[in-house]
């Protein structure tokens, strides 16, 4: 349990930083490396204080590095700042180190060169004591919970109820192999790790192991991450938790094939949701042909497990929904080979890193072979609410859905029935057949509840019902006091485009003055604003509060029945109707009471993200086109070029 001093700690080493380093992930790096440093020090100096030896890390020419150094008294800001970036360039030569800590300070270096800063900064770190490892740990999981937006390979913080209910589903056990292919920065590893620490308790956490079972229980665990900051930062989380030498590979998982031949009895994984411009070029080995990131890490986590294994895998719904071939080729393959159960998780759980929908696939390879169903359940409350603050309730589904799941799995293992009806607030069994007779082979339960009518006779309702609209205003444009060092985003028309689907930042700012006086709303991250004068039927997503001008109406969706997202394209696609119906002589627009009577086709809420994921599908094989269109286009004209510059240089 996190205490509230050593959350300090690490709060102030955040504070010093931010004005020097301001990215998240980058302070997290310096964090990491510094307490790394000092707590190598802090094993040499245990070794020579209290076993009366030698220290280990820090001798011959590397003695100068050692941590304490750092604070001689002789040495000025300069002099300290100038060792202390020689040190993290230097330590992973240093070969008294272990390999751990050496790939640890691969590539380190000090990002900023003010002596005062690092002064502070290292006094904090200084702090933390190595013999407090357990708090470390969890101080260390606290730290990386700052991390905020989504990485560039599509990774997500993914949140700690979400991972050990995943976990606890899997349920791994102390003799098991343990892999996460994407492990960032190794939540899931250590999720499972713990799981089997209190399944082994008796007064105190993981009591029961034998010194030489919990060796072999470190050894089980494994994980891999194409980024070499995130490898670092999982290192270092496990070595926090106690692992001394962890399993962590940088290694591509979905284009190398080194480690192929690796399989696992338990496989936990958030994969990457994003797949790169041209997709992935993966090798030919995978089951699945396919270049989306999801597709081929689902694929390949299927493809990897033992003849009696298990994974939990968190998927964007586009994996249990999207009709295109892949996606369909892969959810027969899970169907018929392992998957036992779908786990749907309400849209916003990730927030405020995405408010993409998310499932959780649960595969047993034993289990699936006496089963002829799927079992679908739903979540509607994880336990926080779904806005982007992500504030404790005490709505929360997850432990009934897990109740009825572990229920589920001894029926199977015994040859009993499963008692639905007990459950059937939470969940759906489907035939596997009937999943399989679905052309799409779709994996949501809403899907296959009896009595749902077809698309067409979806229930027609007025967009005022299900949203609030809101208005903009615009105060006068010569007063500078309502625009001088304005710090409100307050977007226009300007700020729009047909192929920009969110809007951040705007072009203009306005003051809290300008904005009383032009009694202009700040409407919520997440609200659809329609253009409803001059560019008559734009539209967008705002990603931040934003205020708007006059020319603009703002649509708070209420979430709990319309997606945003859904809201978002059915207006695009009557954009043409919302222009025809545009009046005005110079400068047509629509009133907001004609925007709140246009009536919109309400599916139940897990139907419009089925038809969202696969609309976004389609809108990402349209880039891939155009983005190859594009390149055919320039290579056309550097033939041209070339061919026109030989008859040219001919002639002359």
């Amino acid at each position: 349990m996190l205490d509230n001093t050593t959350k300090k700690n690490i709060d102030d080493c955040r504070d010093v930083l931010v004005g020097k380093v301001p990215d998240p992930k980058s302070q997290i790096e310096q964090i990491t490396l510094a307490l790394i440093y000092k707590f190598m020090d802090d094993m040499d100096m245990e070794a020579v204080e209290k076993f009366k030896g030698k220290p280990k890390f820090f001798t011959g020419e590397y003695a100068k590095y050692g941590w304490r150094r750092l604070f001689d008294p002789a040495l000025s800001g300069g002099d300290m700042l100038a060792l202390y970036s020689e040190a993290l360039e230097k330590l992973n030569t240093n070969p008294n180190i272990p390999e751990l800590f050496r790939n640890i300070f691969k590539n380190a270096y000090l990002p900023y060169r003010d002596p005062g800063t690092l002064k502070l900064f290292l006094k904090y770190i200084n702090e933390f004591e190595y013999s407090h490892s357990e708090k470390l740990g969890d101080a260390f999981e606290y730290l990386l919970s700052v991390m905020g937006s989504q990485g560039d390979a599509g990774q997500f913080r993914t949140p700690r109820n979400i991972i050990d209910f995943v976990t606890a589903c899997v349920n791994p056990q102390k003799n098991e192999t343990v892999l996460d292919p994407a492990c960032g920065t190794a939540g899931f590893l250590l999720s499972a790790y713990k799981h089997i620490l209190n399944q082994n308790t008796d007064k105190r956490q993981g009591d029961k192991l034998t010194p030489d079972q919990r060796k072999k229980l470190a050894a089980n665990f494994a994980g891999y991450d194409i980024s070499p900051d995130m490898v670092r930062l999982s290192l270092a989380n496990m070595y926090l938790h106690g692992f001394t030498s962890p399993t962590i590979h940088e290694y591509d998982t979905l284009s190398s094939e080194d480690r192929w031949n690796e399989t696992y009895d338990v496989i936990l994984a958030n994969p990457p949701f994003m797949t790169p411009k041209g997709g992935i070029r993966p090798h030919k080995k995978f089951g699945v042909q396919a270049n989306k990131a999801e597709v081929l890490f689902t694929d390949y986590i299927a493809e990897h497990l033992n003849s009696n294994g298990r994974a939990g895998i968190i998927v964007p719904n586009g994996i249990v929904a999207t009709t295109q071939t892949a996606y369909k080729q892969l959810r027969k393959l899970l169907v018929a080979d392992s998957l036992i159960a779908v786990v749907s998780l309400p849209a916003g759980c990730f927030n405020p890193y995405s408010g993409v929908k998310t499932s959780v696939l649960l595969l047993d390879k034993q289990l699936s072979k006496k089963s002829s169903h799927i079992l679908f359940l739903k979540i509607e409350n994880d336990g926080f609410d779904l806005g982007a603050q992500r504030r404790e309730h005490d709505k929360n589904d997850l432990p009934l859905a897990l109740e009825a799941f572990n229920e589920y799995k001894i029926c199977l293992a015994a040859g009993k029935p499963f008692d639905i009806e007990k459950y059937s607030s939470i969940c759906l069994l489907v035939e596997k057949e009937t999943v399989l007779e679905n052309k799409e082979v779709v994996l949501t339960g809403d899907r296959y509840v009896k009595g749902i009518v077809s698309q067409t006779e979806f229930e027609m309702v007025k967009l005022g019902e299900v949203a609030q609209l809101v208005g903009g205003g615009t105060p006068s444009k010569e007063n500078d006091t309502y625009w001088s060092n304005g710090n409100i985003d307050w977007i226009t028309c300007s700020d729009f485009s047909d192929d920009k689907m969110y809007l951040g930042n705007s072009i203009r700012q306005i003051t809290e003055v300008g904005l009383k006086e032009s009694s202009a709303n700040i409407v919520p991250e997440g609200t659809v604003v329609l253009v409803t004068r001059v560019s008559l039927g734009k539209l967008a997503i705002v990603t931040k509060p934003t205020a708007l001008n006059q020319d603009l109406t703002g649509l708070v969706i209420d979430e709990t029945r319309l997606d945003k997202l859904f809201c978002y394209f059915f207006l695009r696609s009557i954009r043409n109707q919302i222009e025809a119906d545009g009046h005005g002589a110079t400068v047509k627009g629509v009133t907001r009471n004609y925007v709140k009577d246009i009536e919109i086709p309400l599916p139940p809420l897990e139907i419009q993200q089925q038809i969202v994921a696969e609309i976004e599908g389609y809108q990402n094989e349209i880039s891939e086109l155009k983005d190859k269109i594009s390149e055919r286009e320039q290579k056309i004209k550097e033939k041209i070029n070339e061919v026109w510059g030989v008859k040219q240089e001919a002639e002359v």
